[in-house]
């Protein structure tokens, strides 16, 4: 991937952070794979920076392989040659580099596995910090992929350098709307497509970029077991906890459909009371969400709530290459492939387009052509089957949108605003004069007739 595409406003923050008068230290967070060293690489271009990135090696080698990267970075091959028993001798040679006339960017990558080595060294890099670093015109950015572990040596309030930061970025996948930058030449419903597998994860987009469609892709990146992707979610999981088991167990339940947590209990034939701290970890790694009906009051205690993956690769991988593991390590990975397609659109991507739609409409929102000012979007149900994919919620304007997304072959006709409409009396929301939109979102268009109700109605709005 030669381009760097959007990060607008995590580069803004950077550069903020670069131009403070005073010393800076900058957390930067997040799964893995969703392109932390990249944002990084582009930020430090053309500025005076020491990047190194530690290993799960011993705290020893860490402190060796630091200390021949400060001798080249100031140019002192004397340096490699001595013993540094201490972090902090170290860094106060690169403190002693900075100059007030230009500032010194010191990156440090995968910081976890520092304080995984030395459960001390977020205390040691809280003394360098507060004696050394922060008295000089310096940056300081530490990354890291484990986010448990970035949590509690770094970000939370009984980590030793909590309060030291001056910013922090938790960087997540990017959004759809960049898709047609990476595919160019897609049509929509082939973006869509290829969102559905990877997710806005950059090193996922990197592998299906240059591919024609996204079953070649599938079958070349996936169902490969060659390919990284291959045993992907268990190289996330062994990475982040330690019971795989439990973990690996808890995400095919849901991945399987079976999204209240009675229902996960069922399924691993295991007491409800024992899941919660593994779905609080799964949520802590943007694995998984709980998620409530958008119009619920109190939604941390509702006892309407459902579990879904929030990764879409996680989603596809469960649903389609677990099952077929067996094939695909046997070398039948046509016959996986074969039926893969049979339900890849309806099982897979018509919930994903779900997902598109819904960030679609806060842009619509934003831009003013849902006039709407929305406080809240999410989906509703009720106990009755009832379900609405997009709701939004504005209690400033006193209105309601309600949304139907399809991703068919064949345009959207009247029946489904009909429907739609009929739904929307269930909604017990707001007040009863409340304003209603309702807005259709259709990946093969919509009916003739469908589109003269649209103009006559302004609360009626048709996106493609």
């Amino acid at each position: 991937m030669g381009r760097f595409i959007d990060r607008q406003s995590e580069r803004e923050t950077l550069e903020r952070e670069y131009c403070r008068e005073e010393a800076s230290f900058v957390v930067v967070y997040g799964r893995r794979r969703v392109g932390k060293t990249a944002l990084i690489n582009e930020f430090c271009k053309n500025k005076p920076a020491l990047y190194y990135l530690a290993t799960e090696e011993s705290e020893n080698q860490n402190r060796m392989a630091f200390r021949d990267m400060v001798a080249d970075f100031l140019k002192t091959p004397l340096v490699s040659q001595a013993s540094f028993e201490r972090w902090d001798d170290l860094f106060a040679l690169l403190a002693e580099a900075a100059t007030p006339e230009e500032r010194l960017v010191i990156v440090i990558d995968e910081f976890q596995y520092l304080g995984k080595a030395n459960s001390a060294f977020p205390s040691i890099f809280q003394r360098i910090w507060d004696t050394m670093l922060g008295q000089r015109n310096v940056m300081v950015i530490l990354c890291g992929s484990l986010v448990t572990l970035m949590g509690a040596q770094v970000l939370d309030y009984e980590s030793p350098l909590y309060g030291r930061r001056t910013a922090q970025i938790h960087l997540r996948p990017l959004p759809f709307r960049f898709y047609g930058d990476f595919f160019e030449g897609k049509s929509r419903r082939e973006l869509v497509e290829f969102y559905s597998v990877t997710g806005g994860v950059p090193k996922y987009i990197e592998l299906f970029e240059d591919e024609s469609d996204v079953y070649r892709a599938i079958s070349r990146n996936v169902l490969n077991p060659d390919s990284f992707l291959f045993d992907e979610p268990t190289f996330l999981l062994q990475k982040e906890v330690s019971e795989i088991g439990s973990y690996f167990s808890i995400i095919k339940a849901i991945a399987a459909g079976n999204r209240k947590a009675g229902a996960i209990a069922g399924r691993l034939e295991v007491p409800q009371t024992h899941l919660s701290r593994y779905l609080k970890t799964l949520i802590s790694l943007d694995m998984i969400e709980r998620e409530v009906p958008v119009t619920e009051k109190n939604p941390e205690n509702s006892k309407k709530s459902l579990y879904r993956l929030k990764d879409n690769f996680l989603q596809f991988w469960f649903q389609f290459v677990q099952p077929g593991l067996s094939y695909l390590e046997s070398g039948h990975g046509e016959l996986v492939l074969d039926r893969l397609k049979k339900s890849f659109i309806d099982r897979h991507v018509a919930y994903v387009y779900e997902d598109v739609c819904r960030a679609q409409l806060w842009d619509l929102s934003a831009q003013g052509i849902v006039p709407v000012f929305l406080e809240k979007v999410g989906r509703w149900w009720d106990a009755k089957d009832g379900e609405i994919d997009i709701v939004g919620l504005s209690e400033a304007d006193n209105a309601i949108v309600l949304g139907e997304c399809k991703f068919k072959n064949s345009p959207l006709g009247v029946d489904v605003l009909t429907d739609l409409e009929e739904k929307s009396r269930r909604v017990k929301w707001g007040d009863p004069d409340r304003a209603e939109y309702f807005v259709l979102f259709s990946i093969a268009g919509f009916s003739d007739a469908l589109r003269e109700i649209a103009e006559q109605r302004p609360n009626v709005l048709l996106f493609e």
